[in-house]
């Protein structure tokens, strides 16, 4: 799984990546309820569905190139089949591709899981 992200960054790029984890993650997981909630038996909720567990596992920082990925695919989809204000989709796609090329970051749940680990060589005699 480490193999998929490239750093966990930490410090101001670490509190970037936390906002903007954080925006796209809100915006999925908005999207999703308010759609699921107005039209329950439309087949459209099936990638507002999708997005919104994309949204917690963004918000979360669980899996996100994976999360990331869905989430753009997602709102592509949207873009294409529906007709309705394009902007929300294309920047909720943008976020998402972004987040699935640069990574968590430090302050998510995939840094503890999966992040480097310092190992110290000790001789068997040592204590």
């Amino acid at each position: 799984m480490q193999r998929l992200f490239s750093t966990f960054a930490n410090g101001w790029p670490g509190t970037g990546i936390l906002l903007q984890r954080g925006l796209a993650g809100f915006l999925l997981l908005h999207n999703g309820m308010v759609r699921v909630w107005e039209k329950p038996q439309a087949i459209s909720t099936i990638p507002e569905g999708v997005g919104a567990v994309a949204g917690i596992l963004l918000l979360l920082g669980l899996w996100t190139p994976v999360a990331g990925t869905v989430a753009a695919v997602m709102q592509v989809w949207l873009l294409l089949v529906e007709i309705r204000e394009p902007l929300i989709p294309i920047v909720v796609a943008t976020l998402g591709a972004t987040l699935a090329m640069i990574g968590p970051g430090a302050w998510s749940l995939d840094a503890r899981l999966f992040g480097r680990k310092h190992i110290e060589a000790r001789w068997p005699l040592q204590k």
